[in-house]
């Protein structure tokens, strides 16, 4: 069963060819026995999935049931889970039981989808490796001496393990992206506003976005229809009517309009991967699509512009958790000045640290205006050079990452570099742009993953060419050997 996909599952669940318990016991067992290969999961709820799935076979046997009920999912432990425990990866939240569901857990709660358990991720999703999790590095299921890619590896690296047939991610600077181009499976990130916040806790608010991370780009459009939509209690959440997501995944690819940017395909990019993004290109213009040089004349200030917003914006959020009101609090302060400095030095990871220094700095007097407001100008000059891009071509296409998944512990003294292998996705957290990224092809045997980047709620046109070209290919369906 675990080599079936979202939308094989739910037709064997309606047909009764398994139930949801069955179904459901048969993931929990996989994850006990496999997961320690991996470190994919900080929690585990067998209990709750158990009931869940009895619920949900309870509800399909009195009617009609949408397409997810009795689906096991695993959800990123950024997503505050009433009653379970939400870390964010870190010790200073290590103790904290949210007394709350964040949206997109009620969402897939309604639907009657099972929770396995929560998924491991970097430190308040600050990484680009999944090293800097408290709870140890994910392992790359297809080489384990290699990072799944961050912050979302272990959502990326449970699906690749088939250890969940998917499941939800965030994305701040290619976050979904990423980890999924590493991993070998489909990742998508919204348009920001598209799928609510509420509950998710926020790393930089105004980049930040939740998305499905599935196998496939049908089963991304069967999470995206449950995910997207407006929530009244997320003041980002966009009024925007919510499509059918899938019912437009078999339209043509004849006369597509492709832009290829010629930045992405400049130094620094290896070019094994160069050969396989090209390679994945021209199955497009097998099916019809026109190719186009582009240009994003600014996407060589996008690494810059992020690194003043994203911490800028991480070290106002951060800033209540102080050991005050919840969180790690440390042992016998001797005053409140104390309590402050142990609680934040003993519970933040280096890099968390490294963030909120970076930002705190840039949003002091004196530097607001010299870096927070240019770097905000900046962004500005970037989603210009899309909006001009999107002019003249249907959707853009690059590598979601410049190489393969590195060694783990190979950048971990390298802070620049690491910031780096994000250089093709955090230009389309800074436009708010949906983007995906699909499986191409291999290099030395690990996974290279296709970018695909959209106009403004434009998912249903990605999730569409990303379905057309596993239609065409096969590299969607490939598993790590260990884990198939």
């Amino acid at each position: 069963m675990h080599n079936k996909t979202i939308a094989e599952l739910s037709a064997g669940l309606k047909s009764g060819e398994f139930s949801s318990v069955e179904l459901t016991q048969s993931y929990l067992d996989r994850i006990n026995s496999l997961d320690k290969q991996i470190n994919s999961f900080i929690t585990v709820t067998p209990d709750l999935a158990l009931e869940q799935a009895k619920q949900a076979d309870e509800q399909r046997a009195a009617g009609n049931v949408g397409i997810l009920n009795g689906i096991p999912l695993a959800q990123k432990d950024i997503f505050c889970t009433k009653d379970v425990k939400t870390s964010c990866g870190s010790k200073m939240l290590d103790p904290f039981i949210s007394p709350y569901n964040a949206t997109t857990i009620n969402k897939f709660n309604d639907t009657g989808a099972v929770m396995l358990g929560k998924t491991n991720m970097d430190e308040f999703a600050m990484g680009s490796s999944n090293e800097t999790s408290w709870y140890g590095p994910v392992k790359n299921p297809w080489q384990q001496e290699s990072v799944p890619g961050g912050s979302s590896g272990g959502s990326a690296a449970a699906v690749a393990a088939r250890l969940a047939p998917a499941a939800t991610g965030t994305d701040t600077g290619g976050s979904i992206r990423q980890p999924a181009s590493f991993c070998g499976i489909t990742g998508l990130k919204p348009t920001y506003g598209r799928v609510s916040r509420y509950g998710m806790i926020a790393f930089a608010s105004s980049l930040d976005q939740a998305g499905p991370m599935t196998r496939t780009a049908e089963d991304a459009a069967l999470m995206l229809n449950v995910m997207a939509g407006l929530d009244p209690r997320d003041s980002t959440s966009v009024d925007e009517p919510v499509p059918d997501y899938t019912a437009s995944l078999n339209d043509s690819m004849a006369g597509l309009k492709i832009g290829l940017p010629k930045e992405y395909f400049s130094e620094g990019l290896d070019d094994a991967v160069a050969k396989v993004i090209e390679s994945a290109v021209k199955e497009y213009e097998k099916m019809g699509a026109v190719i186009k040089e582009i240009s994003l004349p600014t996407s060589n200030l996008a690494v810059p512009t992020y690194y003043i917003i994203a911490p800028s914006e991480c070290s106002s959020n951060l800033s209540r958790m102080d050991g005050v009101r919840y969180g790690y609090r440390c042992d016998d302060p001797e005053d409140l000045n104390d309590l402050y400095i142990r609680s934040r030095g003993e519970g933040f990871g280096a890099e968390v640290k490294r963030r909120i220094l970076v930002g705190t700095y840039a949003l002091s007097e004196g530097f607001y205006d010299a870096y927070y407001v240019k770097a905000q100008k900046t962004r500005r000059l970037i989603t210009n050079d899309f909006n001009q891009a999107f002019a003249d071509v249907d959707v853009i296409m690059g590598p979601a990452a410049p190489s393969t998944a590195f060694k783990i512990g190979e950048l971990t003294d390298d802070p620049i570099t690491m910031y780096l292998s994000d250089i093709y996705t955090i230009a389309v957290n800074l436009a708010g742009l949906p983007g995906m990224s699909v499986p191409a092809g291999f290099v030395n045997d690990m996974p290279v993953g296709l970018q695909l980047i959209g106009k403004h709620f434009a998912e249903s046109k990605l999730l569409n060419i990303a379905h057309q070209f596993q239609q065409a290919t096969d590299w969607h369906t490939q598993a790590p050997a260990a884990f198939k």
